[in-house]
């Protein structure tokens, strides 16, 4: 690991990098140059910059195309870049993130205001590798612990391994509880505070419409019309996203709900949605295949008395069934065939008999099934995946939730090629069978 961190400066003016050089050489890090975006590019794979300062205005290729191609190569993607512009359009600005460059310093430049944001986004990036660390850490932890618990008895294994799962949500959403607090609590004061201070600048730009030079080449240098209109749109995007991790932590809540001796009212829809969030990173688009699509054509469902831990359990198998399927038919298809006619997931819940028994429906276009392999489906220990991706456990699991546990029915159906659609029927009261799908 190196003592000083490497910074590439790359601008075609000698006496910018001269200052430039001074300055970061000055605060204890080593610097590399290049005169032109080309050069940049070549020099690339000799170094490994911590940060790239980017002068935008180059002869050949400028710098919104070099920033375009460090980019669009793996190796160079993830290491932030400022540009360093004179330019002061709201819309140069726009294209240069636009492209992934992380900040703007402006020209002529301001030696503490470089080495701020230096500073800023080297930290930036140092905590983002490190949380990488811990999560590829904790990942790895996981999945030996995962590896270990299919040693033992295989019934076992699976609803310690659904335990393991719905205590790791668990504990996740109850971490996330404070800080969401925090930052729902204070969004809006900061709001109110921001529009107080532009009210303010606004009263005093009334009453002093001939304000002193420094002030207003401070007013140009932090272009103050620009951050009266982008600082509220942060803010806004900033609730929006506290109201989505407040989404995810009651989602991750709701699903580790654990099962009592006793059954309880349940929103079967808040189920299925948790179980979708659990998978949500199965079903997003991979380089090599779209985003599989989930189409929810939810019923008006009555609550339904049941056990919603063991019902996540079914949910869990037959969704994830259901990716694979569609993961095993798309195995052998180019992308664009793929997007042609993406995978999809269909969910369709209905009430029947005068609201005594519900319908969930799941239905996928996947590989489908044989008629000797949709015999044998729920069978105890059969599975038609690879050594080490299954146990023929999961849908054994299901039946014996859904028709045992729940006095209600299952059914499948299949062709090869055509997909699969498993049916549930349960009693909306427990003790009380459901019939036949």
């Amino acid at each position: 690991m190196r003592d000083a961190e490497l910074i590439l400066v790359v601008d075609d003016t000698p006496a910018n990098l001269d200052v430039m050089s001074e300055v970061l050489e000055d605060a204890g890090f080593e610097v590399a140059i290049a005169t032109t975006g080309e050069g940049a590019l070549k020099l690339m794979p000799n170094i490994q910059p911590s940060l790239i300062l980017l002068d935008v205005m180059m002869p050949g290729i400028d710098g919104f195309e070099t920033c375009r191609r460090l980019k669009a190569s793996p190796s160079t993607a993830e290491v932030p870049i400022v540009f360093m512009t004179a330019l002061s359009e709201v819309s140069d600005r726009v294209k240069g993130f636009d492209l992934g460059a992380v900040d703007y310093i402006t020209k002529p430049f301001q030696e503490q205001e470089v080495l701020a944001r230096v500073h800023t986004h080297l930290r930036l990036r140092n905590q983002s590798k490190a949380l990488e660390a811990r999560v590829a850490e904790r990942t790895a932890a996981l999945m030996s612990a995962l590896e270990q618990l299919k040693h033992s008895q295989l019934q076992l294994v699976q609803r310690e391994k659904m335990s393991v799962l719905g205590e790791l949500v668990a504990g996740i959403a109850h971490e996330l509880n404070n800080p969401i607090g925090c930052l729902v609590g204070n969004i809006q004061p900061a709001q109110d505070y921001v529009g107080d201070l532009f009210h303010l600048i606004s009263l005093y730009e009334k009453h002093y419409p001939q304000p002193d030079p420094e002030i207003d080449d401070e007013r140009d240098a932090i272009d103050l019309d620009y951050v009266r209109t982008d600082l509220p749109k942060l803010l806004n995007s900033m609730r929006e996203s506290v109201n989505r991790i407040c989404n995810l932590s009651n989602g991750l809540r709701s699903f580790s709900r654990a099962d009592n001796d006793q059954s309880v009212i349940c929103d079967l829809h808040e189920s299925i949605d948790s179980t979708i969030l659990i998978l949500g990173h199965r079903l997003k688009a991979k380089p090599n295949h779209p985003a599989i699509l989930v189409e929810k054509r939810y019923g008006d469902l009555p609550l339904v008395e049941c056990f919603p831990g063991s019902l996540n359990q079914v949910f869990m198998n037959l969704l994830a069934n259901a990716i694979d399927s569609i993961e095993e038919a798309n195995r052998d298809r180019s992308y664009q065939a793929i997007a042609a006619n993406p995978g999809q997931i269909t969910i369709t819940t209905q009430a029947l008999e005068q609201d005594r028994q519900v319908l969930i429906r799941i239905q996928d276009n996947g590989a489908g099934m044989s008629s000797e392999v949709r015999e044998r489906i729920f069978d105890h220990l059969f599975t038609t995946k690879p050594i080490g991706q299954g146990t023929g456990i999961g849908l054994s699991i299901v039946r014996q939730i859904v028709l045992e546990k729940h006095g209600g029915m299952l059914n499948v159906y299949s062709q090869p090629g055509e997909g699969a659609t498993f049916e549930i029927s349960l009693p909306i009261r427990a003790g009380v069978p459901a019939g036949v799908c």
